[in-house]
């Protein structure tokens, strides 16, 4: 018979401690999210008096009304999933492309393409070169311009390369003999065997894409390529979002505010990737240990 170990007073108290700071953690991390949820379901008007912290005081839909009635909100979106989704899926193959011919020894300049890559881990070409140089690509004011630069990153490689690695030799050798070329062998074997890892990187892209604003406001002049998070800012950062505003809200003016329309668009343009995140957490946590204990 094994007899538990009493624990002590100090342990007790060391994890309680624990307990309350994590605890304390966890509610300054997810009340400012219940605060601009709390009160984007909040009457407007009303909402500009304060004091409004756990529950709306006067509940309305009108916010989201005036979201969801304008067009260039939901043009918006539909420019952000079609990004999020063509970005991921180009980004994780093209990615997972290169990094299985790299972790291939034989590799002819294996060791310089490596160098290569690595410096650009710690060095970047700045704003000005990078916009000069997506300007002469003719990417400005183009759907491209949020897919092309982004096709590649090097530290989702070296990922790929960690999981590559562990691959038995035995599999690529037996699709060999039975006539398998390369681009084959990657496709029906690497490929299948390496969704915890694909997932982990889409997601981590998929992420990356959905939240981008920055591209939206520096390459894009044209309102109708512009992603929901650039739109967003608009709203929070310009000057005239009365004005933006007053053309959401329509008739429904007089129940809303600049700032209740402000949150309703943040909950708007943040729920989609809470929903799909946990579809992948399982997949996410899979391959980070993978990545980060293997290799």
């Amino acid at each position: 018979m094994f007899r538990l170990k009493r624990r002590t007073g100090a342990e007790m108290a060391f994890d309680l401690f624990n307990n309350l700071l994590m605890l304390l953690i966890c509610f300054v991390t997810l009340y400012p999210v219940w605060y601009v949820l709390v009160n984007s379901f909040n009457e407007g008007m009303d909402a500009m008096l304060g004091n409004i912290y756990w529950w709306p005081r006067v509940f309305s839909l009108d916010n989201y009304r005036a979201v969801f009635n304008n067009n260039g909100i939901m043009l918006a979106m539909g420019v952000t999933v079609a990004k999020t989704v063509v970005g991921t899926v180009i980004h994780v193959f093209f990615t997972a492309m290169v990094a299985y011919a790299l972790s291939r020894q034989e590799l002819i300049g294996r060791k310089w393409y490596m160098i290569m890559g690595t410096v650009t881990l710690f060095f970047g070409g700045g704003l000005i070169p990078t916009y000069l140089l997506i300007r002469d690509l003719g990417l400005l004011d183009s759907f491209w311009v949020y897919i092309l630069p982004a096709a590649f990153s090097f530290y989702d490689l070296i990922i790929f390369m960690s999981f590559f690695r562990e691959i038995p030799k035995g599999l690529e050798e037996a699709a060999e003999i039975d006539g398998a070329n390369e681009l084959r062998i990657f496709l029906q074997i690497i490929i299948p065997i390496s969704m915890p890892v694909i997932a982990t990187i889409a997601l981590f892209h998929g992420v990356y894409q959905w939240n981008d604003y920055f591209a939206g406001v520096i390459y894009i002049n044209n309102s109708d390529l512009q992603p929901i998070q650039t739109y967003l800012y608009r709203v929070v950062a310009e000057s005239s979002s009365n004005q933006m505003v007053s053309a959401m809200a329509g008739n429904i003016q007089k129940s809303v505010t600049s700032q209740s329309v402000k949150l309703a668009t943040m909950v708007v343009t943040t729920v989609p990737i809470i929903i799909v995140y946990p579809f992948l957490q399982k997949y996410f946590v899979k391959g980070m240990m993978i990545g980060s204990i293997k290799g």
